[in-house]
């Protein structure tokens, strides 16, 4: 990372400080990153966590301590306009960005039985759409060095009970992988993550147990184990590296 300019990465979905998204904005903030991240009020007020009025101050000044730049935007990637007014909003603020980080979700549990029209259309729209319209949006205002360009999208192998969320995210990854073929001619490289189950506090005390137990390393994936990952594929070293598929859980439920 060149020290007089720092590049710029855009991380969807940081509304909580102890969520996968605020992990990685943090990490890759340390390692020479100026950080724009997006949020959704209203998706937190619909969750049984609630809205943390006080995070999108508190992350800002947690990266602003690491020498980055930090722009912060709503995202309601719902609607279709929203993942090119973001670029748009955080070019005019940061400059042209250099990689993108996509941990946005709709994630609301339910099965093939009862899971609405309505739902499986807001999955679908969030979590496959606007991710097909972000990376749109990114390779458009693209403008950095050719194999310099990053793309990393989170995912998920939970299906069962879990239709719309499983299946949109199953989308997802087809459309990231097929990202690191078709933007070759910028050199842009885009990969998926599994990081399993993460304790971002959802997790009861015994299923921090019950996902200790299944891990060989004993003990639930932490925000920051996704986010090592990710600033290593965002970085030089981890630019061969394209058009994949990475689980990354501990070797949870491996045997």
């Amino acid at each position: 990372m060149s020290e007089l300019k720092r590049p710029v990465v855009l991380v969807t979905g940081v509304g909580r400080r102890v969520g996968i998204g605020a992990g990685i904005a943090e990490r890759l903030a340390a390692t020479g990153w100026d950080v724009a991240f997006t949020y959704l009020s209203r998706y937190d007020d619909r969750m049984p966590w609630g809205q943390d009025t006080a995070a999108r101050d508190e992350i800002t000044e947690l990266l602003e301590q690491h020498g980055a730049r930090v722009f912060t935007v709503e995202g309601d990637f719902e609607d279709t306009a929203a993942p090119a007014e973001v670029f748009r909003a955080t070019n005019e603020a940061l400059g042209p960005v250099q990689a993108l980080v996509m941990s946005h979700c709709e994630s609301v549990d339910s099965g093939i039985l009862d899971t609405t029209i309505e739902s499986f259309d807001r999955h679908f729209a969030v979590n496959a759409r606007a991710g097909w319209l972000l990376i749109k949006a990114f390779a458009e205002q693209y403008a950095a060095r050719y194999g310099d360009g990053r793309i990393v999208a989170l995912t998920s192998d939970h299906t069962v009970h879990n239709l719309p969320y499983g299946a949109s995210k199953g989308a997802l990854d087809r459309i990231t992988l097929a990202a690191g073929q078709e933007l070759s001619h910028l050199g842009i490289t885009a990969n998926v993550i599994n990081p399993g189950p993460i304790d971002t506090g959802w997790m009861t005390p015994e299923m921090v147990e019950q996902f200790a137990t299944e891990n060989p390393l004993k003990r639930p994936g932490q925000a920051a184990d996704t986010a090592n990952l990710v600033a290593f594929l965002c970085s030089p070293e981890g630019g061969w590296i394209n058009s994949q598929l990475l689980t990354s859980n501990g070797g949870w439920r491996a045997g």
